[in-house]
């Protein structure tokens, strides 16, 4: 059974006006900014986690597992709930997660102590991060059709400069000895009333988007989620993806840990180093929507794979601290396009962005699923720094991936296009 068709649309809804479009795309802005502020000011705290709850590097996996489960568990149902209920309302209630998740996490490590509270705290702050990921990609890619031109991994660039932001807090709350509870449950607050308040300006649910015919039942969506899992393009793309998110979920679990083993750093030095790599990302994001513009998304996104080689090799074998941490900042810009590139190129046709780019999540955070256990599994035995060269050993044979990102069908993918 093939996936459902686009049918025409209506005159009033198919073509939202341009106020209507800039708006949506500065909604879209702070959501993925304030989903990066979320999950930063908890990576930043994985060092005071550790020590509050006594962990070794393979205990310290485990419960970073959890998180993982949490966004795995809420891959295959997103995009459904995204065509069901439309982003604006998808994201809402998945940033209600996030927030009891921040909360439940960071009292239960530093109030209770609780290892199983934690975890618990991390599937709900997954779970929500997750299905927040696919809802605002849909969003972000229906937006970035009606403006004509790229601008998804600007609004990555946002989750970037919301992980800044969440990494310089947790580096100033390590700093000055504010609990890990304290500052998640201040985070959560802020990320839920701002994330609320954006999703009102989400492109209209008329708009349709999302693909989904006003009559389509649960058992059709059900069968256009299906036939979307037997497309060879959607696949590669998840393959793809797989390995961007394994590059960039790397160093947002171990980076700060590995250099505060690795390399005798105090944890507000840790966080620091994650903060470098998260300005790469930034700026790799921001710069990077040009250059795709400009040369396309093959030959660019085979050179920041080059990139994040390079720098990812040269953070784990310099062995001077100041080239390591030139090679973090390269490693974030190479890391910084491949997971926003893939998610537009899975929503390149509207009428099946939403279940498309939930089927190349759920590959995609497998990455979240798998790396966090086996990187602490072969810290156990190597060390955390040295566990890192797994990145580019992976990268390598990615770059053959890279020509299935190209646009399948020009001229039919082609957006309607706002003037500014």
């Amino acid at each position: 059974m093939s996936a459902p068709t686009s049918r025409p649309l209506a005159p009033d809804t198919a073509s939202p006006s341009p106020l209507t479009v800039r708006l949506a795309r500065n909604a879209v802005a702070v959501t993925f900014t304030l989903n990066g502020l979320a999950v930063g000011s908890w990576f930043s705290r994985v060092p005071a986690v550790r020590e509050a709850l006594d962990l070794s590097a393979g205990r310290l996996g485990l419960l970073l597992l959890a998180m993982s489960v949490g966004a795995l568990l809420a891959m295959p149902t997103s995009g459904l709930l995204a065509q069901r209920f439309g982003a604006a309302r998808t994201v809402t209630m998945a940033t209600v997660l996030v927030a009891v998740g921040l909360t439940v996490a960071g009292l239960g490590a530093t109030m209770i102590g609780s290892f199983a509270l934690v975890a618990l705290g991390l599937v709900a702050l997954g779970y929500g991060s997750g299905a927040c990921d696919v809802a605002m990609n849909v969003e972000g890619a229906a937006v970035e059709r009606r403006l004509g031109r790229t601008i998804m991994p600007r609004f990555h660039a946002g989750w970037s400069l919301g992980s800044v932001a969440g990494a310089a807090l947790g580096a100033g709350a390590a700093r000055f000895d504010v609990s890990v509870g304290a500052h998640l449950v201040a985070v959560a607050v802020v990320v839920l009333a701002g994330t609320a308040l954006a999703a009102r300006a989400f492109l209209p649910v008329g708009s349709d988007h999302t693909g989904d015919p006003a009559d389509a039942t649960p058992a059709a969506r059900r069968r256009a989620q299906l036939a979307a899992w037997r497309e060879p393009r959607t696949l590669l793309i998840g393959l793809f993806v797989l390995v961007a998110a394994f590059t960039e979920g790397a160093a947002n679990d171990w980076l700060a840990v590995a250099f505060i083993d690795g390399r005798d750093l105090s944890e507000a030095a840790g966080a620091g180093v994650f903060a470098v790599f998260v300005v790469g990302m930034t700026v790799g994001r921001t710069a990077g929507t040009i250059a795709l513009d400009r040369w396309g998304r093959v030959p660019v996104l085979s050179g920041t794979i080059g990139l994040a080689v390079v720098g990812a090799g040269l953070a784990v074998l310099a062995g001077s601290g100041p080239v390591a941490i030139v090679g973090v900042a390269l490693w974030g810009l190479g890391a910084s396009l491949g997971f926003p590139v893939g998610m537009s190129a899975a929503a390149d046709d509207e009428a099946h962005a939403a279940v498309r780019v939930s089927v190349v999540a759920v590959i995609g955070y497998t990455a979240f699923l798998g790396g966090p256990p086996l990187l602490g599994l072969v810290g156990d035995h190597v060390g955390t720094l040295r566990a890192l060269l797994a990145v580019p050993l992976l990268l390598l044979p990615t770059l053959l991936l890279v020509p299935v990102l190209r646009p399948p069908h020009p001229a039919e993918t082609a957006p309607s296009v706002v003037k500014n």
